[in-house]
């Protein structure tokens, strides 16, 4: 039985940002939100899990201040959404803007961008792990965007359980959090480049990373070539690929985890046990992870009167 789970918000990580923000100024803002989201993922299940890596990579540069959105101007320095971390992987930017373009007609200048993709990620959760958690809103959208800070900032696939618990301390979050929130990875879909030096050595022949299980390695072998000819992708998780649930952790569990970054989890002694909790207690799991995403939906937000309110959310106004 699936059941919908809504976490309690830890008031002290969001105390720039308050429930029901837009309560007189917009009341049908996150229903407009809900709607066009609820819409995106009937017609491709993938655009869920798209929106909430958009929502994290957000955060994690420049905080949550909407500068994922912003397109490169011409002639310009490059931003945040053509480094090659986000393009061309990145997904999800027309549901913003849809919604975004929706809200505007009733409640011009008045519910931000960053605050739609928040919204949009839990819409997101809830829609595929019946994961509910209330977002405080009052984030306000960033006047810049720059390609460089991407690398110093996002994880790569390829670091190990220690760099990814450093990398997420630099932004609050605790080892169990960042365990947490990797259980995303159980839905949405990575291109093989990004993990295809687990599969072959440099001369394209044999498997390098021992803790893949073969059977799984064989699976991703016959789609990823090893000259690198193509770039397709495949399902972070290959046994609930459209579901939002705790079973990542069961397939990090048995040398299934498709990402350095995820089998590292289960190897690690640092963070093993936190996989293993997780792969037995699905609804705690389901917890935890909603509120992880509002704590990090409160990284170096910009309030009050710092930002703005973007009229459109891939330029500032």
């Amino acid at each position: 039985m699936i059941m919908m789970f809504v976490p309690k918000m830890d008031a002290a990580v969001s105390s720039s940002l308050r429930m029901g923000f837009y309560r007189r100024s917009c009341p049908a803002a996150e229903s407009i939100v809900a709607r066009t989201v609820r819409r995106a993922v009937s017609q491709n299940p993938g655009i869920g899990a798209g929106l909430i890596r958009l929502h994290f990579h957000d955060c994690f540069v420049r905080g949550c201040d909407g500068s994922v959105l912003l397109k490169s101007l011409p002639g310009g320095p490059k931003a945040e959404r053509d480094h090659p971390a986000n393009n061309p992987g990145l997904r999800g930017f027309n549901v913003i803007s849809k919604a975004k373009r929706r809200i505007e007609r009733i409640c011009p200048n008045t519910v931000s961008c960053a605050d739609i993709l928040a919204f949009a990620a839990r819409d997101s959760s809830q829609i595929l792990g019946r994961i509910n958690y209330p977002v405080p809103a009052g984030r306000r959208d960033g006047l810049v965007s720059s390609f460089n800070e991407v690398t110093p900032n996002l994880p790569s696939p390829r670091l190990t359980a220690d760099q990814l618990i450093q990398n997420f301390a630099r932004k609050g979050l605790s080892a169990d959090e960042m365990v947490t929130l990797s259980g995303a990875h159980s839905i949405g879909r990575s291109r093989c480049s990004s993990f295809s030096d687990r599969l072959y050595n440099f001369n394209g022949t044999r498997a390098q990373d021992t803790t893949l299980d073969r059977n799984y390695a064989a699976t991703l072998k016959a789609t990823c070539p090893a000259n690198g000819a193509s770039d397709p992708t495949v399902a972070m998780d290959p046994a609930t690929p459209n579901r939002l649930d705790n079973t990542y952790y069961a397939e990090l569990r048995a040398g299934r985890g498709l990402l350095t970054t995820d089998q590292t989890l289960a190897e690690s002694p640092a963070t093993r046990g936190y996989v293993d909790v997780n792969a037995r207690y699905g609804v705690a799991w389901a917890a935890k992870f909603g509120r992880a995403m509002v704590k990090m939906g409160s990284i170096d937000v910009l309030t009050g009167n710092h930002g703005e309110i973007r009229r459109r959310c891939s330029m500032i106004n």
